[in-house]
């Protein structure tokens, strides 16, 4: 089952492990500051795009987003 609290706290982490701010975020994913600060907030998910072009941004796997596995990168 899909745990928004996980996705919302590993954003979180990782926007501040970046130093970035909602806005910088927002502008990189096409959408309002607001939507981010709901997506880190627990308020809100994301779209299959947003969800790449966050994992692009980050460098991260969707898995780890998601809570599916606690390593940030795939196994190779």
């Amino acid at each position: 089952m899909f745990e928004r609290a996980i996705f919302s706290a590993r954003l979180k982490e990782l926007i501040q492990r970046r130093n970035m701010t909602y806005a910088q975020l927002a502008r990189a994913l096409g959408v309002s500051t607001a939507q981010v600060s709901d997506m880190a907030n627990g308020k809100a998910g994301t779209s299959m795009e947003r969800l790449y072009k966050l994992c692009k941004t980050f460098e991260v796997s969707a898995d780890y987003l998601l809570g599916l596995t606690d390593e940030p990168r795939p196994l190779a």
